[in-house]
C-alpha cells in the first residue's frame, strides 16, 4: 500500500465511478483497477462493490476512506509545512467568507498574498454566514471570515472566532427617498417604511436583530417594537421582500423596492457617486465586527496558518481596542 493508491481509491469513492475517478487524476480505467485490486488483495478484503453504474464502498472500504482522507491531508500539511520552513511555501488553500468579507475584504488581501506567496492556489467559498460556519465544522474549509458570532450551543464548543477588523451598517435610501435630505431617523419613523429584509442565517439580518433587540431592551417603551427575542424576526419592520444578498439588496433599493440597513462597504461606490444615502437610526448601535472563524479542534495546515498571520497583519489596525 502506498499514498498513491491511497489517493486513487478516494477519488473512486468520491466519483463513484473507476472511469471518472481515472479522468480526475489521468490514469485509465485498468490502471484505476489495478490500484484498486492491489489495494484489496493488501488489506484481504473487498473494498468497493459495482452497483450498475456505480462505485460504492464496501463496510470495509467507508473505514478505510476515513484514514486514506487522513493521512493524504498529513501528506499535504507535511510538505506545505517543510516547503514553508525552507521558504518556498506552496500547495492549494480553500477559506470561506460570507458575502461581504468575500466580495470587499478578502479580495483585496488576495492579490498582496499571491504576490509574497506565488505558488500558494486560493480558492475562496462564498455562503452566508450560517453556511460557511457549517462548512468549517464539517472540515470543507479550514477558515473563514463571517459578520456576526455563532449562536448555536454547541458550535460555541467547535468553533473559535476572533474580531478581526469593524464594520459599520446604516440605513440605505435612493436619492429620492423622502429620507434623504436627513442624516438620521428615529427608528419609529423607520418601521413605517417598506424594508428590505435578508434571509435567515445572514450575518447582516443577525447584526440588525441584535441592534433592536439591544434598543428595546433599554427603552422606557419597549413594547413599540415588540421584538422577538433569541430570533431572527422583528415584528413591527414592514418587511416588503426578502432578498438573499447584499448586491440584490441593493438592486432592490435603487428600484424602489424599500429601503434596508447594510454595510456601507457594500454601497460607498453608490454613496460617492450619489445614488443611495446613507442615514443612522437613533437608538440603533449599527457598528459590528467581522469575526475570523476556525475550528476549535482541528489543526490548522501550515498554509492555512500562513494566510491567517497575514490577514491579521493587514487588517489588525482596523480593529477596536
Amino acid at each position: 500500500m502506498d499514498l498513491w493508491q491511497l489517493k486513487v481509491f478516494v477519488n473512486v469513492i468520491e466519483q463513484k465511478s473507476f472511469s471518472k475517478a481515472g479522468e480526475a487524476i489521468f490514469l485509465s480505467q485498468p490502471t484505476v483497477s489495478s490500484h484498486i485490486k492491489e489495494l484489496e488483495e493488501h488489506f484481504k478484503c473487498k473494498l468497493i462493490d459495482r452497483l450498475g453504474r456505480e462505485a460504492l464502498p464496501t463496510k470495509a472500504g467507508v473505514v478505510l476512506y476515513n484514514y486514506a482522507k487522513q493521512l493524504l491531508s498529513l501528506k499535504d500539511k507535511t510538505e506545505a509545512g517543510i516547503a514553508s520552513f525552507l521558504g518556498n511555501a506552496r500547495g492549494s488553500l480553500i477559506i470561506g467568507g460570507s458575502s461581504i468579507p468575500s466580495t470587499y475584504i478578502i479580495p483585496k488581501i488576495i492579490g498582496k498574498f499571491t504576490k509574497k506567496y506565488p505558488h500558494i492556489s486560493l480558492s475562496v467559498i462564498t455562503g452566508d454566514t450560517s453556511e460557511i460556519t457549517e462548512s468549517i465544522v464539517q472540515g470543507e474549509v479550514e477558515a473563514g471570515i463571517v459578520g456576526s458570532e455563532v449562536n448555536k450551543g454547541e458550535y460555541n464548543t467547535i468553533l473559535k472566532q476572533e474580531k478581526l477588523t469593524e464594520d459599520e451598517m446604516k440605513l440605505i435610501v435612493p436619492a429620492s427617498h423622502h429620507f434623504a435630505d436627513r442624516t438620521s431617523v428615529d427608528i419609529e419613523n423607520l418601521l413605517k417604511e417598506p424594508f428590505i429584509g435578508r434571509e435567515k442565517g445572514s450575518g447582516t439580518w443577525e447584526s440588525i436583530s441584535k441592534s433592536i433587540a439591544n434598543y428595546a431592551k433599554e427603552s422606557i417603551d419597549s413594547s413599540k417594537l415588540n421584538v422577538q427575542y433569541g430570533s431572527c424576526t422583528c415584528d413591527k419592520l414592514n418587511i416588503s421582500v426578502r432578498l438573499g444578498s447584499n448586491a440584490s439588496v441593493i438592486q432592490g433599493i435603487l428600484n424602489g423596492a424599500g429601503i434596508s440597513i447594510i454595510s456601507t462597504i457594500a454601497v460607498q461606490d453608490y454613496i460617492d457617486s450619489g445614488r443611495l444615502k446613507a442615514l443612522s437610526v437613533n437608538g440603533l448601535n449599527l457598528k459590528r465586527y467581522f469575526f475570523l472563524t476556525t475550528h476549535r479542534k482541528r489543526t490548522l495546515s501550515p498554509l492555512a496558518m500562513l494566510f491567517i498571520d497575514f490577514i491579521k497583519n493587514e487588517l489588525q489596525e482596523n480593529i477596536a481596542i
